[in-house]
């Protein structure tokens, strides 16, 4: 692999984007079925050219911007070439009881035999029953037993959204543990693309797979020194803790707000409900504005952290960043329209610099009060991207930001 001198890091949401991590859809989005969607958490079978169609249009919004677009795959591949990457993939997903020792000796030597590119696709896209049967012969148990169907590595649909297993903190980078089952494995390749790809050796990581739940979509950099953290369905509270000693601990943060929602599909993490869009203004679902609150946490002389009394969210957070309001720019144009458009992710923006934003394209009503409010909208496509509940923030883990 090449030499990287790049440096990576960000401090905020709303910095000046320079490096983004996407992952284009793939094979593994054509492993989903009627039977298979709600266990993989999509709400739909999306029509996977089109959500390629729609993907390679938000990726060359981003590089109209001038903004550097890495492909997680990609860079997993680089990594796959280097012998003990290679061995940690593979030992890591043949960890699972169900395989058996003969099924799991022979996937081994499958998994061993693999080009990179082969290995990824395996890691990424899974490997169901049938596809292995013949190699193995008829009189393996757990294969005669299993369905056609079934897959002994799950695929990775939700590799889509890279927001949620990785996040940069000022310059070092949280690896993150994803709550739902569904989604374990994808942690476990990002921390092995950020442990050894080159392009990242010079960074240190915090947090890690194996710790308590937190997720990238639930954390929002609200300012420099000040992190706010959901907790609800994906992230925890004990998620939440270890995130804020560790942020304290490193110099990272003074401020760590923790903020509840609602434990359901509809918001799932924070950014379902705000995002930044300037340095002193939010798109937010109006619904929820007036109910969020906010344990403001800061560290403690014993290292052990210090939790105030709740606020209202857009009160602690315009303490904690030191400025006297944080706008609110609202979901829609009328209740319906609100409730409608954060179903179709219409909070979820992502932000390449301070009044500049991309959108969903549909969320007329939002994208409408974010121009009336002076920020500047990039449309695009996502009917069948947005089939797994995400937008364009989702989809994107911001790798370099100006300070």
């Amino acid at each position: 692999m090449a030499a990287y001198s790049q440096t990576s890091g960000a401090d905020s949401e709303v910095g000046r984007l320079r490096t983004v991590m996407l992952h284009r859809p793939g094979p593994e989005l054509q492993r989903l079925t009627p039977r298979n969607n709600d266990r993989l958490l999509f709400d739909g079978i999306p029509w996977v050219a089109r959500a390629q169609d729609e993907h390679d249009a938000f990726a060359q919004a981003l590089r109209d911007r001038d903004v550097e677009v890495l492909y997680l795959t990609e860079l997993l591949t680089e990594c796959l070439r280097e012998p003990e990457a290679r061995q940690i993939a593979i030992d890591t997903v043949l960890t699972d009881l169900d395989l058996g020792e003969t099924l799991r000796g022979y996937l081994r030597g499958l998994l061993t035999d693999a080009t990179p590119e082969e290995l990824t696709l395996h890691l990424t896209a899974g490997i169901r029953n049938d596809e292995v049967r013949d190699g193995l012969g008829s009189r393996e148990l757990v294969t005669s037993l299993l369905p056609d169907d079934a897959f002994l590595i799950d695929p990775l649909p939700n590799l889509l959204f890279t927001r949620d297993s990785s996040v940069w903190i000022r310059d070092r980078v949280a690896i993150t543990s994803l709550a739902m089952p569904a989604r374990h494995r994808e942690t476990q390749l990002t921390e092995l693309i950020y442990r050894h790809h080159p392009r990242f050796a010079a960074h240190e990581r915090i947090l890690g797979h194996h710790f308590e739940h937190v997720e990238g979509g639930d954390v929002l950099l609200l300012a420099p020194g000040v992190v706010a953290v959901g907790v609800g369905e994906r992230t925890t509270p004990a998620g939440a803790e270890r995130l804020a000693r560790q942020v304290f601990a490193g110099g990272l943060a003074s401020t760590v707000l923790v903020v509840p929602i609602a434990q359901e599909r509809a918001t799932m993490h924070l950014d379902t409900v705000c995002t930044m869009v300037d340095v002193d203004k939010v798109v937010m679902y109006p619904n929820v504005a007036h109910t969020l609150t906010a344990y403001a946490v800061t560290p403690g002389e014993d290292g052990r952290p210090e939790v105030a009394a709740p606020e209202p969210f857009l009160v602690a957070a315009a303490k904690a960043m030191q400025i006297d309001t944080l706008h609110q720019i609202d979901t829609g144009l009328d209740p319906l329209t609100a409730e409608r458009e954060q179903w179709d992710d219409g909070n979820n923006t992502l932000a390449l610099a301070p009044r500049l934003a991309v959108a969903y394209e549909r969320n007329d009503g939002t994208n409408a009060r974010l121009e009336e409010a002076g920020i500047e909208v990039i449309r695009i496509a996502g009917s069948e991207l947005g089939s797994g509940r995400g937008g364009p923030r989702c989809m994107s883990c911001p790798i370099a930001r100006d300070a």
